[in-house]
């Protein structure tokens, strides 16, 4: 087992979560239930999933947990682009943001690609 505290794509990701709660304040209250939902379930995916892979024995699972963090970081960034597209957060908010998920989104992918191949 692996200890997920030590992995710097979850460090990353615990943060990207606080920064995502104080972003969606910003939503329209109207969006309590749809986007506001939605990116809150998937940014907290995504330690949550590197947390649990690591839990795992096989690298093959290990992995399989980190694809699914991969994937909630990609849908977190398709719901923080909508956000700008339907004006509920400004471009100088939404692209700092954005920025830090492709980083992270980079981080788990080559997490990845490393647990593939040299494991």
């Amino acid at each position: 087992m692996r200890n997920f505290r030590e992995l710097n794509v979850w460090k990353d990701g615990r943060v990207l979560v606080k920064d995502i709660y104080i972003l969606t304040n910003f939503l329209p209250d109207s969006e309590r239930f749809g986007l506001i939902s939605q990116i809150q379930r998937s940014v907290i995916s995504i330690p949550s999933s590197i947390a649990e892979g690591c839990g795992k024995y096989s690298q093959k699972d290990f992995v399989r947990f980190l694809q699914i963090s991969l994937g909630s970081a990609y849908e977190l960034e398709s719901h923080i682009i909508l956000c700008k597209d339907l004006n509920f957060i400004s471009p100088d908010k939404a692209e700092p943001i954005i920025k830090n998920i492709q980083k992270l989104q980079r981080g788990i992918a080559s997490l990845i690609k490393y647990n593939r191949t040299n494991h």
